[in-house]
């Protein structure tokens, strides 16, 4: 049976670098930090119901280990993988498993923007959804499409 946003949070998965936002590269990401992303989720997801369950890790077995645990104690999934965008078929594969959950995908630049190798992504592959380019705002974006994906899959 699928997990509602009252019974089940919402994980939000951070990828590589991203424990240095608002230190790393103002100009491409900006001058919020994690923490304020993880404010600006949760406020989101509450206006739905909900809760946002929210990490962050540089390494990719662990991210990996995450989506699994995800498959049976969460709603749905955002990701930010960040550079393991554009590398990670383990990433990839992980979310394959979560059949039926729905996954977001969310960028703070616009990955399509900048350098030639940023613009494929394996996560997209699975993705229910791709925000790009919005800053820390997508995560707002993303949380609410995530609510809404899943209200339509209680409805149908």
């Amino acid at each position: 049976m699928p997990r509602t946003l009252a019974t089940a949070p919402i994980l939000v998965l951070n990828g590589p670098n991203l424990n240095l936002l608002g230190q790393r590269q103002p100009e491409i990401y900006g001058s919020d930090t994690l923490a304020d992303v993880e404010a600006l989720c949760a406020k989101t997801a509450a206006a739905h119901g909900g809760t946002v369950d929210c990490r962050q890790s540089n390494h990719e077995g662990e991210i990996v280990d995450w989506i699994h645990e995800a498959r049976t104690s969460h709603a749905g999934i955002v990701i930010n993988p960040a550079a393991y965008s554009h590398t990670s078929v383990a990433i990839l594969d992980a979310l394959n498993t979560c059949d039926g959950m729905p996954v977001i995908e969310v960028h703070i630049s616009n990955i399509h923007h900048r350098e030639e190798f940023r613009h494929h992504s394996y996560v997209s592959h699975r993705a229910d959804g791709v925000i790009a380019g919005c800053g820390v705002q997508g995560y707002a974006f993303a949380v609410e499409r995530v609510a809404a994906l899943v209200a339509a899959r209680q409805e149908g």
